[in-house]
């Protein structure tokens, strides 16, 4: 779900908020840069790889022509079909992605679903796992293609991995700074990438014409049942054609579908299928180039800029999924299922400019120790697959409870939509599955870790918020309690941050407690998440007077938005909440958590989750609150 490093706006017949100025065409060349890098660099190493395992008794020609053909019709069936056709319809307010789907459809469920809401959880870690492997095959994969340049020097092979490290330690470092001064030259150099990748395959289709018979999926049948197991396995490699789609989806609202639509149709797809059959008729031609046949099908007097252009596509394709999982990060935290976590934007005026610390530090550690193990790009495509596979099949799951229950379809037509392409994404995991020795199980062990972390931080929060509202007092009762005996009033306004607003914030009591004091003004303030994007200005906020001591204020984000309370509070004086920013107190409650074995989850979750809470971002800098202005007052609870 890459977020635009362009910071592009979403078309506005998709979005509301998307700024007029963007034009069709400067949208549909933005997704080529955000949306396609991804796809767009697995020819450099798709065909390869899924000719190196073919049979040594299956002709070449069987082989080329299968090979081709189960790519075309990757790229139809997946890509074109499923995403572009279906899913695409399925989108939450403009939004797409795994968690803006899993939120569109915890919405339209008749109660709310665990089950949905374990689908997002394991579509997000997947996600991440697939966001540590792109970086590392796509940059050593173009990088790779210097041992074959002319004029290379002979003890270059050993410069690879160097080279690759460099580039990607180098765009990790500069993710702080943001890419907004850059971003707007991705979609131009990758629509150039296209065109290229377009010119190759039709210089080389001249080489044998008869490979267009792969476009019939007969030959991708044929080649199968010739390779027998094999020819399973191989599915596995045909897939690496592929990886970045689900990216069409999740970039849906950055850009809006049509454009997306159209720069798919119009220059992504055709520039692909004329690349894979211009690789294909050169192998027909020439068999020795199927050990690389994306650099051997290079001009040699082009070979050099064309190395460094697939070397700048690869690099933008990593940005894609550097700033897609920064993203992903913060509506996870807007959703819950990952604590507070520093989120920093580097663009006053760009929504998708943000840059998470933690994350970027997490997917450098990750891509250098991948690049260093692994060393090639063929065995790093061992490892890749599974993660988008896996990804791709959440995506079918809950696109079957949109079709049942947001589109009001009966059970056989919703399962019927989603079981097609359920069986072809089962079909290529059992394939990635056989990679497991090869390096997959790596994206799985990852994935399985950060569900884990999810699921603790949601029980674990679900659990605190149940024993922390027994041992509360309701906000009614503590109002009688107040008028009986008053305490002493002190000037100004207090605000009371609290999830439950039912109830009496620890913070309130601790301070009626210790202090004996109660403000002339007493806010009860919730924060609530949406489960659409965003939520409009109009909307953000809602306030219900409780008596003449209490009044409750609920501020309304969507889960792609940042929380900014100063800014939320000005809204209030539009309803007559009126009051200074500096003459208010911000009273948080901070919750001193110990583990206990008989109760909640087990004592290894206790502690984990007492962690992540000790890592958690300060509210105060999370809700953007003047530091000057918070009191933190604090209790023990065990979990």
């Amino acid at each position: 779900m890459a977020d635009p490093a362009s910071g592009a706006a979403m078309a506005p017949e998709d979005a509301p908020h998307a700024p007029h100025s963007e034009s069709f065409w400067a949208l549909a060349l933005g997704s080529i840069g955000v949306v396609f890098g991804d796809i767009g660099t697995s020819p450099l190493y798709a065909m390869r790889e899924a000719l190196h395992h073919t049979r040594a008794t299956v002709s070449p020609e069987h082989a080329v022509l299968g090979v081709v053909s189960l790519v075309t019709w990757a790229l139809l069936l997946i890509v074109t079909v499923k995403y572009v056709v279906f899913l695409m319809r399925a989108d939450n307010k403009g939004e797409g992605g795994t968690l803006a789907l899993m939120a569109l459809a915890q919405r339209f469920v008749p109660r709310r679903s665990g089950w949905v809401l374990a689908l997002g959880m394991v579509g997000a870690a997947l996600f991440y796992g697939d966001g540590i492997i792109t970086p590392a095959v796509s940059v050593l994969s173009a990088v790779e293609g210097v041992r074959d340049a002319p004029g290379a020097p002979a003890r270059v092979a050993e410069m690879v991995l160097p080279i690759s490290a460099g580039i990607l330690i180098a765009l990790f470092m500069v993710q702080a700074k943001g890419t907004a001064s850059v971003a707007r030259y991705f979609g131009p150099i990758t629509a150039v990438w296209f065109l290229v990748l377009a010119g190759l395959g039709l210089i080389h289709i001249v080489d044998d014409p008869s490979i267009f018979r792969a476009l019939s999926p007969h030959y991708g049948v044929v080649f199968l049942l010739e390779n027998g197991f094999l020819g399973f396995v191989i599915l596995g490699s045909v897939f690496l054609a592929v990886t970045g789609a689900e990216a069409l989806y999740a970039d849906m609202g950055h850009f809006g579908k049509k454009p997306i639509q159209v720069a798919w149709a119009g220059l992504v797809l055709p520039s692909l299928l004329l690349n894979y059959l211009g690789q294909g008729a050169l192998v027909l031609h020439h068999p020795a180039a199927r050990h690389n046949p994306f650099f051997e099908m290079i001009p040699e007097i082009a070979y050099w800029p064309i190395l460094l252009l697939a070397t700048v596509a690869t690099v933008i394709a990593s940005q894609a999924v550097i700033t897609g999982a920064f993203s992903m990060t913060q509506q996870a935290v807007q959703l819950g299922l990952f604590p507070r976590i520093d989120i920093r934007r580097t663009s006053e005026t760009q929504a998708g400019q943000i840059f998470v610390p933690q994350v970027n530090t997490f997917l450098l550690i990750g891509v250098l120790v991948l690049l260093f193990t692994f060393r090639t790009s063929s065995n790093l495509a061992a490892a890749y697959g599974i993660a988008v596979t896996g990804a791709m099949f959440v995506d079918t799951m809950l696109f079957f409870v949109i079709v049942r229950y947001m589109w009001k379809r009966p059970f056989w037509v919703a399962l019927l939509a989603a079981s097609g392409f359920g069986l072809l994404d089962i079909v290529f995991i059992s394939s990635n599955l056989l990679k497991i020795p090869q390096g997959a199980w790596l994206p799985l062990v990852l994935g399985a870790a950060l569900v884990v972390i999810m699921w603790t931080w949601t029980r674990g929060a679900q659990i605190l918020a149940e024993k922390t509202r027994r041992d509360s007092v309701p906000l009614l009762d503590l109002s009688d309690i107040l008028r009986a005996r008053p305490p002493h009033r002190a000037p100004g306004t207090a605000i009371f941050l609290t999830s439950d607003p039912t109830m009496a914030p620890v913070a309130l009591m601790h301070n009626i407690k210790h202090n004996k004091v109660l403000h002339q003004k007493n806010i009860i303030l919730t924060i609530e998440v949406a489960e659409t994007p965003r939520v409009a200005e109009a909307d953000r906020i809602e306030i219900e007077p409780v008596n003449d001591d209490f009044k409750k204020l609920t501020i309304h984000y969507g889960f792609m938005e940042s929380p900014n309370l100063p800014k939320a509070l000005g809204l209030c004086r539009k309803q007559g909440l009126k009051f200074d920013i500096m003459a208010t107190s911000f009273f948080l409650g901070r919750r001193s958590v110990v583990p206990s074995a008989q109760s909640g989850m087990p004592l290894w979750q206790d502690k984990l989750f007492i962690f992540l809470m000790k890592n958690a971002a300060n509210p105060t800098d999370f809700y953007k609150i003047p530091p000057g202005r918070v009191v933190e007052l604090g209790t023990q609870v065990t979990v």
